[in-house]
């Protein structure tokens, strides 16, 4: 097939996307210098690898391998256990640098974003080019950590720049060179291409994102219908999906997960560990005005296997202590005493909007009521002194847990300031520097 440009413009639309290299672990060593240049992971609370330094990566180390597996790839490996307060806030950190280049900052996911700087160049005097290598240079001068960085037309062509180099990579595909990229990105590579569209794709002979940005647009869209077009619209340079700046508030489905070791057959100790997962689910619930009306309970083996049921409600409720009697049933079904777990699962699913309240014939209101007063005032309560300062009593259970090195927590939890406590900290890591 011949070589064919496609007919765009430089930058009818400038999109940056941001992907933070290895971003966890790049935290940790941000926050402790000494473990610059180490191999690195974090995990080591759910005993798998949730994070690799590209350290650890060289060596063979990846997101998702065991721990025991990991030691044996690379001796000398640095595990530590997740601390995803400090995440958080070198998270919103990275976020606020970006916003000073450009209001128009796309949350994506804890450590990515998308950016549009289109017309910009007005306003710093240079070229788009320029802006990003700024953007990622004041990020790295400032967090002590490193991003990548793809900037083209689109939102789905600045995703596929960003991963073309990394780490602490900048590639920049203007208009007239859309189609050098496409031919050497497959369709995996493809942001929204998942393996059931690509095994679609490749029995028409397609197999890279070329291929697919030639084909007619009604074709691709009698294909793969709207998300096809919007795909194909945006590999050739016309920006179809804006960046969206709006904080998200709504939610497809709610899920809350611990892993906990060593495992366990103590079904007092899972059951309040499942609970645990309920109230945190149900809480974040709430605090988005929502409520489920199909719940899921899942216990995970240590053969990393699934047992679970799933539940339809009669009427959607956002009370904990409603649901609990439902909850307890489900596990007592799902838990097998001669299996051993090793987390628990809430998913909760079918989500309404909370300030639109119907009534049912038969239902008990004054109970409903009370439980939504106590609920409430339970909020009011974690709000003020601390998530989980009030909460059930099967949490009784949870002090008794078989003490485990992985279970060390993170330093920021065990150095804390004068004044702080482990549930009410002051909103800024604490670094390890030697003087």
């Amino acid at each position: 097939m011949e070589n064919q440009p496609f007919t765009v413009r430089s930058y009818p639309r400038a999109i940056l996307h941001i992907d933070a290299d290895a971003f966890f672990t790049s935290v940790e060593q941000a926050l402790d210098p000494t473990l610059r240049g180490k191999p690195v992971v974090t995990g080591q609370e759910r005993g798998i690898i949730a994070c690799a330094s590209y350290e650890a990566k060289a060596r063979g180390v990846k997101r998702g391998v065991s721990l025991g597996d990991a030691r044996r790839l690379c001796p000398g490996l640095i595990v530590l256990p997740s601390d995803y307060e400090s995440y958080s806030l070198y998270s919103k950190r990275m976020f606020n640098i970006m916003r000073q280049f450009t209001p128009c900052v796309e949350e994506y996911s804890v450590d990515e974003a998308f950016l549009d700087i289109t017309g910009m160049r007005r306003v710093y005097r240079c070229s788009y080019e320029e802006i990003g290598r700024k953007i990622q240079k004041e990020i790295h001068n400032e967090l002590g950590m490193t991003v990548s960085v793809g900037l083209s037309l689109s939102k789905a062509l600045a995703k596929l720049c960003s991963k073309f180099r990394k780490p602490r990579g900048f590639t920049g595909v203007q208009g007239r060179y859309i189609h050098i990229l496409l031919q050497r990105t497959a369709l995996e590579q493809v942001w929204g291409f998942g393996p059931s569209t690509v095994n679609l794709l490749t029995k028409y002979g397609l197999r890279t994102a070329y291929d697919f940005a030639l084909r007619p647009q009604p074709w691709a869209a009698g294909l793969l219908k709207k998300p096809g077009r919007e795909i194909w619209s945006e590999l050739r340079g016309d920006s179809v999906w804006p960046v969206d700046t709006a904080d998200k508030a709504t939610y497809g489905s709610i899920m809350k997960s611990k892993t906990f070791t060593p495992p366990s057959r103590d079904k007092e100790f899972i059951f309040a560990k499942l609970i645990k997962n309920v109230e945190a689910a149900f809480m974040k619930a709430r605090r988005y005005h929502l409520r489920p009306r199909r719940l899921g309970v899942i216990l995970r083996r240590q053969d990393f296997r699934h047992d679970g049921l799933e539940a339809q409600l009669s009427r959607a409720t956002s009370s904990t202590l409603e649901v609990m009697p439902l909850i307890r049933t489900m596990f007592e079904q799902t838990f097998a005493g001669q299996r051993e777990y090793r987390s628990t699962m809430i998913f909760l699913g079918a989500l309404e909007n909370d300030q639109i309240d119907q009534f049912d014939l038969f239902e008990d209101r004054l109970k409903i009521d009370d439980l939504f007063r106590v609920t409430g005032a339970i909020d009011d309560i974690n709000r003020r002194y601390g998530r989980h300062t009030v909460r059930s009593g099967t949490a009784l259970f949870l002090p008794h847990k078989p003490d485990n090195p992985r279970d060390m927590e993170h330093a920021r939890k065990q150095l804390l300031f004068p004044g702080e406590t482990p549930q009410r900290r002051l909103n800024f890591p604490r670094m390890s520097i030697k003087v």
